[in-house]
């Protein structure tokens, strides 16, 4: 997607975020001030393109709505189907994830002697609810679609090409590899890693 097609909240947000990242790199700040400009582009769903709205029968998705040109920031669309889950994963940058469309239910873990650790805790984000990750205030967890019966969407916001960015899972056998998501347009998915 390019600026000629963003229009409405989605170009308002982008120029607000750019300016933003161009302001100051202080993650605190950044969180703060990004969790407002977040907080007003979920308001309402009817800027996301229907293309990028779009739930797979076999995974989630991830489509990319925009990164910066000087990769300070992404912004994407995860769409989840009912069942879907990504594996215990980290983000090794800033984000904010903010709820658009149904639910979705994150359980958190710690890293302990370099180990991602179930925390015991969870929560749902409901439309409207945004959190935050970072390695700074929590960086490892488990996302999966809260909706049984419909998809959920969830808009996020990386400090960096997301797609990009060299991050870890856990395997099947527990043991922490690593991945590049890429995007769902690029094939870009957990299962498809170096």
């Amino acid at each position: 997607m390019n600026k000629a097609q963003h229009a409405g909240p989605l170009a308002r947000f982008i120029d607000d975020m750019t300016a933003l990242v161009g302001s100051t790199q202080d993650e605190r700040a950044l969180l703060a001030q990004g969790r407002q400009l977040l907080s007003r582009l979920i308001e309402n769903d009817q800027w996301l393109p229907a293309e990028c709205a779009r739930a797979l029968p076999d995974r989630y998705a991830q489509y990319l709505l925009h990164v910066d040109p000087q990769q300070r920031f992404s912004l994407v669309s995860f769409v989840w189907g009912p069942g879907q889950k990504t594996p215990v994963h980290d983000h090794t940058v800033w984000g904010l994830v903010g709820m658009l469309r149904g639910a979705e239910r994150c359980e958190e873990f710690n890293l302990v002697d370099g180990s991602p650790q179930p925390t015991g805790q969870s929560h749902v984000l409901q439309p409207g609810q945004i959190e935050a990750v970072s390695p700074t205030v929590g960086d490892w967890h488990r996302v999966s679609n809260a909706m049984a019966d419909r998809a959920s969407i969830s808009i996020h916001v990386y400090g960096a090409d997301i797609g990009q960015v060299r991050r870890h899972y856990l395997d099947a056998q527990g043991q922490i590899a690593e991945f590049v998501s890429g995007y769902t347009a690029h094939g870009g998915s957990f299962e498809h890693h170096p």
